[in-house]
């Protein structure tokens, strides 16, 4: 049975550690961190199986766990993920806009070629990412399209240099429009999802990404049309956004509670 390390005890963290808890991933949680101890205790209250609180990430990857998932934010991405990896344990990211900073990129990927270890990002809250896996070699453009209730885009970066008041937004508005690299920096929160599709399909070329509000979904929406060679792929999501945390969606939770099941499960693999 696996050992998993968790750094980040929020919404998505949480989640992760009571699936893990109920046996719905068949592992162990043994050691937990959050920058927010409080949130670090309050999950422990919700487990049988009671981890152990570390005091730095440090101390997560340096004990004997098999796994670390990262459930916290892009930044604790590009702060930890290399010390994880040097600490010779696989890593889970589900932070993955912070890969598209090509740098922090081939860090990681360098690393894992000369520790043998293993970065999973789960497909997270869209559909169809194997479909563009295996056509990736001959797309010639993807775009996302993703529409949004206001409150899920409350606080991003994005607002600070673009004041645009969400209260006042009465219809579906496109917001931005750009790359997937823009999106993640501006949205870092909200839009990790672009940073799989750059990721996977396009190399040199970049996921497009356009950003709808509308005050009157009440679902997180992603549309992915994808062209190239081989054809067309056109996929559409509609989302529950989390009852804890608006801006991730339910699909998004349950992608990475799948993914770590399969890592700690041996059975027949179906799909790409």
């Amino acid at each position: 049975m696996k050992r998993i390390g968790l750094l980040g005890c929020g919404s998505i963290g949480t989640q992760i550690a009571i699936a893990i808890d109920t046996g719905q991933i068949p592992a162990k949680l043994t050691h937990i961190f959050d920058t927010d101890k409080k949130k670090s205790e309050l999950l422990v209250t919700k487990l049988k199986q009671k981890p152990e609180i570390v005091e730095n990430v440090h101390l997560l990857s340096s004990n004997p766990v098999d796994l670390v998932v990262e459930a916290a934010s892009q930044d604790a991405v590009n702060d930890n993920a290399l010390s994880i990896l040097q600490n010779r344990k696989d890593l889970v990211i589900m932070s993955g806009g912070a890969l598209l900073d090509e740098s922090v990129y081939e860090i990681i990927s360098d690393a894992c070629k000369e520790l043998k270890k293993s970065v999973y990002l789960p497909s997270g809250a869209i559909s169809g990412l194997d479909a563009i896996k295996s056509v990736k070699n001959e797309l010639d453009s993807v775009v996302l399209t993703t529409t949004k209730h206001p409150n899920s885009l409350k606080g991003a970066p994005f607002f600070e240099n673009f004041k645009i008041n969400l209260n006042d937004i009465t219809e579906p508005s496109t917001i931005f429009e750009g790359t997937a690299s823009e999106a993640v920096r501006l949205f870092p929160k909200n839009i990790n999802v672009s940073a799989l599709l750059s990721l996977v399909g396009l190399g040199s070329h970049e996921t497009i990404v356009k950003i709808i509000v509308d005050p009157n979904t009440t679902k997180n929406t992603h549309m992915i049309i994808s062209s190239g060679k081989f054809g067309k792929i056109s996929t559409i999501v509609e989302n529950t956004p989390d009852e804890n945390n608006p801006r991730t969606s339910r699909l998004a939770i349950l992608s990475a509670i799948e993914t770590l099941r399969s890592i700690c499960t041996n059975e027949i693999r179906i799909g790409t």
